[in-house]
């Protein structure tokens, strides 16, 4: 049996030595994803790097700017959240849905987004709000939006030795929110067969001003819809503009046919999630 060894760095520089040094190194911090591929794939790490000691990134802080959050910290924390659920009440709901309760003690944004599933709910709900990732690697640190770190399924950018410490969100302008709502076969702890998230900024007359509009699970990674955001800028999401930005959202999925669901039924599932999130983003922003 192979040997595998436990590193539990308590620095950035010390974990980024690890997961550059030794081919198979895995980051290790909620584990909810990893140690269920070990066990379907049979591929063990040569070197657990447990990131939870590293205080940058157990840390949790809101200010003005917004929020920036450690890689670690775990969904439950972030949902429990009173001020987070109040200022991005559709990235609140989208951490909500990341398994059980049992694994949203664990599970964590990081994960959800390095898994790289296209059906992961946190992830567009992170696009949209205009989540960054700071990434430390050999190189030093660098920011990537979250819409470009996933390159596929199971795919992501980063390079060898990289891992990401921690997500900045800014804050929501005035008259801002945001939704997500997700598909599902049954009702609780499954996998999206469509998902989608808006997030909508308003003028002073209830007209958006900003919009961005993600799909996910209907192509290799979650998508921005640039084409169904411009749909609704402009309007106060009456039923035509929330019927071209549907149009839209089906336009730009490209899903695949899978136990889940059908091609076409994906697709006429990403305008009926468009429209209903929008229009759920558009009265939480008005009410504010």
């Amino acid at each position: 049996m192979e040997s595998v060894r436990y590193e539990a760095p308590n620095n950035v520089e010390a974990a980024v030595r690890l997961l550059a040094g030794e081919n198979g190194a895995k980051v290790l911090s909620g584990g909810t994803d990893l140690i269920v591929q070990m066990r379907l794939m049979n591929r063990v790490p040569t070197v657990f790097v447990d990131v939870k000691r590293i205080p940058r990134l157990s840390a949790l802080a809101l200010d003005a700017k917004g929020l920036r959050s450690g890689a670690a910290v775990p969904a439950a924390t972030l949902y429990g959240n009173e001020t987070i659920r109040k200022l991005w009440p559709g990235l609140a709901e989208a951490t909500d849905l990341i398994g059980s309760s049992q694994i949203q003690g664990r599970a964590t944004w990081a994960g959800n987004l390095c898994n790289a599933s296209p059906a992961a709910d946190s992830v567009p709900a992170l696009i949209a709000c205009g989540a960054t990732v700071v990434i430390a690697g050999p190189k030093g640190e660098r920011r990537v939006p979250v819409e470009q770190v996933n390159v596929g399924p199971g795919k992501t950018s980063l390079a060898p030795g990289e891992f990401i410490v921690e997500f900045e969100i800014p804050a929501p302008a005035a008259h801002s929110s945001d939704a997500y709502q997700r598909l599902i076969p049954r009702s609780e702890m499954d996998i999206a067969v469509v998902g989608a998230a808006v997030a909508l900024t308003l003028d002073a007359g209830g007209v958006v001003k900003a919009a961005r509009v993600v799909l996910g699970a209907v192509a290799p990674t979650a998508i921005l819809v640039p084409d169904a955001a411009a749909a609704l800028v402009g309007s106060k999401c009456e039923d035509a503009a929330l019927e071209r930005a549907g149009q839209a959202a089906t336009a730009a999925a490209k899903p695949i046919d899978d136990r889940r669901g059908t091609v076409a039924y994906r697709k006429k599932i990403a305008a009926v999630l468009t429209r209903r999130v929008a229009k759920i983003a558009y009265d939480r922003a008005r009410a504010r």
